[in-house]
């Protein structure tokens, strides 16, 4: 045991940077898993959980106010109702912030949807004016209990008496209204009224949304919700962000696990007399893979338990949703299991790669077998013999000769070496898709940066006027949103009418043509995907009691309402309904122009009648993930080196014996440091190349899946820049090239006599 340790001592202070990389890449990527663990359980966990003490409504139905819904209460597979309460759309103001509301009249709390106080009191018939605001609605209205709201254009005052939280689609400024409890006695004028279905069996929603359809009939609905829309919304960017973490984080789970795999290998070929030797003196095959294994092993449980303890002790202080997720997922069951599971997942898995190396040490036998004269493949190809011939440098050709000669261990340096560097062009080209965002909104489906809609002291004409004067709105498009019941009945989507056929929207496509004609329409992606059509297919939906039918001959990048939006102009909509105005404006800006500016001017200008909202880009909730991309980049570079390091170490120690020939053929030990560097830079450029060839389209296939899978459907895939790959290739070899100088140059210097012992 003795010895065993003192050889794992020796090895270690021979390869300290080695052994602190190792280290380090392995906190790097156990840390990644365990935020990426904690992401899943925060964007899963709140909802379910308020869901689960709201007793939740599996479906919300919105009806017109003569429709009978206590029919609803007999329907097989019906558990509870909640409702019918009356409703009313509106608008309330605080602090200079407006949003829209649904005013929702309870006269006490229901026992379905039941919200959950987080401050304050619930309604109380003493304070007739007072309402309990959701809690995202009061987020973005800054709204405490005690506060006043107003409703613009109306006399009406409310005041706030508490705040909820709600299993019910969250607020989300000009798409989804926030929810207002009131009494019924402070909802003005009801235009409708929303019943809450609890089921016996969630999986049937679908079923039961068609069947609360057929019985109130089509033309009663307004609109419906489902719990699983409520949910996936809820999740919505914190899952995107732990699929990403965790996905980079196997991927450089993976990386390490090989780069040590080669570290040991590379290191078993150059102490081949070293093993013997200790076989040779007793060590039996088994102690032998112990000693590589136990010193690796303490390395990646390092690692890991140092990301498991930093995690623990201050990942609720990260600024922002991670600091929150951690927060959360700290105090959830499961929490305690996966802070064990997932560093010891990590350390069995770079064990069972160490394991499969050290294997081979225990095969070293005990007396040195004497190395062949020259490497199998050694000869020099017809290619290099032919660039030495036109007087290229010997440098180069005997450097990239050497580089590819044993084309196993080559292709396996390569792959290897790759691997990191493609999972770096995938994080560059998921940050450069979150610029692209950013930078180009109306390429991903975003041509608009502001959504006004007017209110009834002010009509259509006066107020697209009123826009269109403002000298930084380069285009005002007319349009009207409505929900629409698809085939079948169980769910609704977004139709919208935007833009004339003489002044058609700039709607973004993927796929297919715009829509000029009649009855042309673009859809987005989660719409296709939910009627299982296809551009070119005609799809009828029902508006009311009016049917709709549509030709769909493009696909739009849609980020709103999950890609569930089918798009035609306001033109087609009026053929089928002539008194169709619009309710809506969607303002196009010129370039540079300040959304916020722009709003805050036409809001004074419209004095009060005019509702502004700017438009929600989703890469908003997507900005932790540059932190992410770039702490990945750090971990994927340190194990790129770990595995650089190996390479140069292997490729300094096969060259030992062929110092004595080279100098016997005059080459100064200056040209001598040339072949190395050159043999490490050619690899490098493989593995670059190599990286390059798959990591973009790799990248381009996994963004657009998760686009498709989210709704807003492929085609927002951008790969890095030029100049940026350029940058990559630049550092990744000439960094390369730096890194096996040094060693080079001192292996070319080493006496003769060390050589000769070298090589014995």
């Amino acid at each position: 045991m003795r010895a065993t340790l003192r050889w794992a001592h020796s090895d270690l202070r021979t390869h300290r940077g080695e052994a602190l990389f190792l280290v380090l890449a392995t906190a790097g990527i156990v840390v990644a898993l365990l935020l990426a663990t904690a992401l899943f359980g925060y964007a899963t966990n709140p909802w379910q959980r308020v869901f689960t003490q709201a007793r939740g409504a599996h479906v919300w139905l919105h009806t017109d106010a003569s429709a009978d819904t206590r029919k609803l209460t007999a329907l097989d597979g019906v558990e509870s109702v909640a409702g019918p309460h009356p409703t009313a759309s509106a608008t309330v103001a605080s602090r200079g912030t407006r949003a829209s509301v649904e005013l929702r009249g309870t006269a006490e709390l229901p026992s379905v949807g039941r919200p959950l106080l987080t401050s304050g009191h619930w309604l109380d018939p003493a304070t007739p004016d007072g309402v309990v605001l959701e809690s995202g609605l009061a987020r973005a209205l800054l709204a405490q209990p005690g506060d006043p709201l107003t409703l613009p254009g109306t006399a009406q005052k409310l005041t706030v008496v508490g705040i909820a939280d709600s299993a019910e689609p969250r607020y989300r400024p000009g798409e989804q209204p926030g929810l207002v409890w009131a009494l019924p006695s402070a909802v003005p004028d009801p235009g409708g009224q929303v019943i809450g279905v609890r089921l016996t069996d969630p999986d049937d929603t679908d079923y039961a949304v068609q069947r609360a359809v057929t019985l109130l009939g089509a033309g009663a609905i307004g609109e419906v919700s489902t719990w699983q829309q409520a949910r996936a919304e809820a999740q919505g960017d914190n899952r995107l962000l732990g699929q990403v973490l965790g996905l980079f984080g196997l991927g450089a789970l993976i990386a390490a696990g090989l780069a040590v795999h080669g570290a040991i290998g590379t290191r078993i070929r150059g102490h081949l007399r070293d093993i013997s030797v200790l076989k040779a003196i007793g060590f039996t095959p088994g102690q032998v893979v112990r000693v590589f294994l136990l010193q690796h092993l303490a390395y990646a449980l390092l690692g890991a338990m140092t990301a498991a303890a930093l995690t623990e002790a201050l990942g609720r202080r990260i600024p922002g949703r991670f600091g929150d997720a951690v927060g959360v997922w700290q105090g959830l069951p499961g929490h305690t299991a996966a802070l064990i599971v997932v560093p010891v997942g990590a350390v069995l898995f770079i064990g069972a790669t160490t394991g499969l190396a050290a294997w081979r040490a225990g095969r070293v036998p005990p007396v040195p077998v004497p190395r062949p004269a020259a490497p199998l493949g050694g000869r020099l190809s017809g290619v290099a013999r032919r660039a030495l011939g036109v007087r290229v440098p010997p440098a180069l050709v005997l450097g990239w000769h050497k580089a590819f000669t044993r084309w196993p261990r080559s292709l396996g340096t390569v792959a290897r070496l790759a691997l990191p560097l493609l999972l770096i062009v995938v994080a560059m080209s998921a940050w450069t898709t979150i610029d692209r965002f950013h930078s180009s909104p109306e390429r991903i489906g975003l041509p608009a940066a502001l959504t006004v809609r007017a209110d009834a002291g002010l009509n259509d004409r006066d107020a697209r006027a009123l826009l269109e004067r403002d000298p930084q709105v380069a285009a005002a498009y007319p349009g009207v949103e409505v929900a629409a019941l698809v085939p079948g009945q169980t769910a609704t989507i977004a139709l919208r009418g935007l833009g004339t056929r003489a002044d058609p929207y700039p709607y973004t496509l993927a796929e297919g043509r715009p829509a000029r004609g009649p009855d042309e329409a673009v859809a987005g992606q989660g719409l296709l995907d939910l009627l299982d059509v296809r551009v070119g297919d005609w799809v009828r939906m029902t508006v009311g009691d009016q049917p709709q039918v549509l030709h769909i001959v493009g696909r739009s990048i849609e980020p709103e309402n999950a890609g569930r939006v089918v798009s035609t102009s306001l033109d087609t909509l009026r053929e089928n309904d002539p008194g169709l105005s619009p309710t809506l404006h969607q303002l196009r800006l010129t370039a540079g122009a300040d959304p916020h500016e722009v709003a805050d001017r036409l809001a004074t200008a419209g004095r009060g009648h005019l509702d502004v909202h700017t438009v929600t880009n989703p890469a908003d909730g997507l900005s932790p993930l540059r932190g992410v991309v770039l702490g990945l980049i750090a971990v994927l570079a340190l194990i790129g080196l770990i595995e650089l390091l190996t390479a140069i170490g292997g490729t300094v120690r096969e060259g030992e014996r062929d110092l004595l020939a080279l100098k016997a053929i005059g080459l100064s030990p200056r040209q001598i440091t040339a072949i190395t560097v050159t043999a490490t830079g050619c690899t490098a450029l493989a593995a670059l190349l190599t990286a390059l060839a798959l990591g973009l389209p790799l990248a381009h296939w996994l963004i657009d899946a998760q686009g498709r899978s989210s709704g807003l459907g492929a085609g927002i895939a951008q790969g890095p820049s030029p100049a940026l790959l350029l940058l990559l290739g630049a550092s990744a070899v000439l960094g390369a090239t730096a890194l096996a100088a040094l060693p080079a140059a001192r292996a070319a210097r080493r006496r003769l006599a060390d050589t000769l012992s070298a090589v014995a």
